[in-house]
């Protein structure tokens, strides 16, 4: 364990439970807040551990950052403990290349849709989930589309036919004076 704050403050269950792990890299953010930095196939252990000995059962979030270029994206699982008050954030760095993490939803049951939303958004697979299926972009047949590399107007423009919005009932009030253009000069 390497500790940037003192830690003895926290409650004896979180710092038995970090002394099983090695390899973690922690930081209090704030009060009640820990950053957690620890390596990929550390993590389902280090949840198991958490939600078992420590008593974090609340999977509020997992957050995915696409680190365009180092080439990875991070996945930040956030965890809260209702007897500890205290909110963890575990952070652990993915090759974008082969883009493949394993399910933790065996461990947290919400997990499961945040990764389908990873997955949808990001196009990280998380190998064991229970539904990689598209849920918001059920019609989209593009890269994903929260990706650094995606390019929002260059997609808008291959996919979509432009024109200027002229419909007849604003040419009219156009044609008056109004709308848009104000009134003509003589």
């Amino acid at each position: 364990m390497n500790a940037s704050a003192s830690l003895e403050s926290l409650p004896e269950s979180l710092q038995a439970a970090f002394q099983e792990l090695p390899n973690l890299h922690i930081t209090e953010t704030s009060p009640r807040r820990l950053k957690i930095n620890l390596q990929a196939d550390a993590l389902p252990a280090f949840l198991e551990l958490l939600k078992g000995r420590a008593g974090y059962i609340h999977l509020s979030a997992i957050s995915c950052v696409d680190w365009d270029e180092s080439n990875e994206f991070e996945l930040v699982y956030h965890l809260w403990s209702y007897q500890v008050k205290t909110l963890v954030s575990a952070h652990i760095l993915i090759p974008k290349k082969p883009g493949r993490y394993v399910s933790v939803h065996d461990i947290h049951t919400p997990a499961a849709f945040f990764e389908r939303d990873i997955h949808e958004m990001f196009g990280l697979y998380f190998e064991g989930a229970p539904d990689q299926e598209p849920f918001i972009l059920t019609e989209w047949y593009g890269p994903p589309p929260m990706l650094k590399s995606f390019d929002t107007e260059a997609y808008a423009n291959d996919t979509w036919n432009w024109q200027d919005y002229q419909p007849k009932w604003l040419q009219e009030i156009e044609a008056n004076g109004g709308g848009l253009v104000g009134q003509k000069e003589k």
